[in-house]
């Protein structure tokens, strides 16, 4: 009897992984890294005005628009005739703020609103001709005499009309997690750089409420943070002994820092004399604040918020001393940001596969 020959089972050949796609990935990986590394170059040249970016002129001129030279800060003659106001588009209790014109160039003319408030006023002006950098509104000229400050013009204003102008079709765009936390980077930016001055720490004084916080800072048309009024900006001199106190007057609300708030009670009616003075960490307690409003309520800013909650709650101690500097939270928020923007770039890869 013939036997039947028994059939032989194959199996599948192993399933070949394509040699391409290694390569695929890594090339993926590269390319996604690189971008990154571009964003944050970006970002973490804070006011989109790097250190080498060529609109910076030496110090005493600047450069605006599509201009090649610098042109020295305008004098007081300067200013009179080849300036032209348009109108005026702010006042606070400083100074009236003037849309207006300077050789086809709209600029920002701010005058003084009462001699009573002169020493204000010129200690801003020495604040700003100090302070040039990419972290402060760029100044064009002044007249001392007649109580005069010109400076760049931009036309997003402050930063109290962020969700506004984020709202707008054109800008909708940028109203993401990452360009939020961009802003709060660059914010936190001009902190660290006001505590780390060539002129030494200084304090923002001007930041009793959010509001007034958000009124000091301009956003530029490429989405950067600029620091712009300097009108109250005293000086921290640990070894020296030498504390600031925010005006004469009781300060109230959690906004401001404890040290801030009058510590004798209710009964005990508010002295100046009396009021402790206190150092640059009423600036970090105010920081979560600020970095709240900026980061806004978009899809991911949540997630953001989760990444800064042990950092903001250091900014929170009621003991200043065991806040942290402006430096340690610059770095956590940029770590965030990193590790955000790279696991985000994770399923982009897996789908580039």
């Amino acid at each position: 009897m013939e036997k039947k020959p028994r059939s032989v089972r194959r199996e599948p050949p192993p399933r070949e992984v394509p040699a391409l796609a290694p390569a695929l990935l890594l090339a993926a990986v590269l390319f996604l890294n690189g971008l990154l590394y571009l964003y944050l170059s970006n970002v973490h040249g804070s006011s989109g005005r790097a250190g080498a970016d060529p609109s910076l002129c030496p110090l005493g001129s600047f450069r605006l628009g599509a201009g090649k030279n610098c042109s020295p800060w305008l004098s007081c003659e300067a200013i009179s005739k080849e300036v032209r106001k348009l109108k005026r588009v702010g006042e606070g209790a400083v100074k009236k703020v003037f849309l207006s014109e300077w050789k086809e160039n709209k600029v920002v003319l701010s005058q003084l609103t009462s001699l009573e408030l002169q020493d204000d006023f010129l200690h801003g002006l020495k604040m700003l001709k100090a302070l040039q950098s990419k972290h402060v509104v760029r100044l064009l000229g002044y007249c001392e005499r007649q109580f005069t400050i010109l400076t760049e013009y931009h036309p997003l204003g402050s930063l109290r009309g962020l969700n506004e102008t984020l709202s707008m079709p054109r800008y909708k765009g940028f109203n993401t997690w990452h360009r939020r936390l961009a802003l709060a980077i660059d914010y936190v930016s001009i902190i660290r750089f006001l505590h780390g001055s060539p002129l030494g720490t200084l304090v923002m004084c001007d930041s009793n409420d959010l509001a007034k916080v958000l009124s000091q800072y301009l956003l530029t048309s490429d989405f950067h943070v600029l620091v712009n009024d300097l009108d109250a900006l005293p000086l921290v001199n640990r070894s020296a002994g030498v504390l600031v106190k925010c005006g004469r007057r009781e300060l109230r609300g959690e906004f401001v820092a404890p040290e801030q708030r009058w510590p004798h009670g209710e009964e005990v009616p508010f002295d100046d004399d009396l009021m402790p003075a206190y150092d640059e960490k009423t600036d970090i307690w105010k920081i979560p604040d600020v970095a709240n409003f900026l980061l806004g309520h978009v899809e991911g800013s949540d997630i953001v918020r989760l990444h800064l909650f042990d950092i903001h709650a250091a900014c929170k101690k009621k003991d200043p001393a065991e806040r942290p500097s402006a430096q340690e939270v610059l770095d956590t928020y940029r770590k965030v940001l990193t590790l955000l923007i790279r696991e985000a770039a994770v399923p982009s890869t897996r789908e580039m596969l």
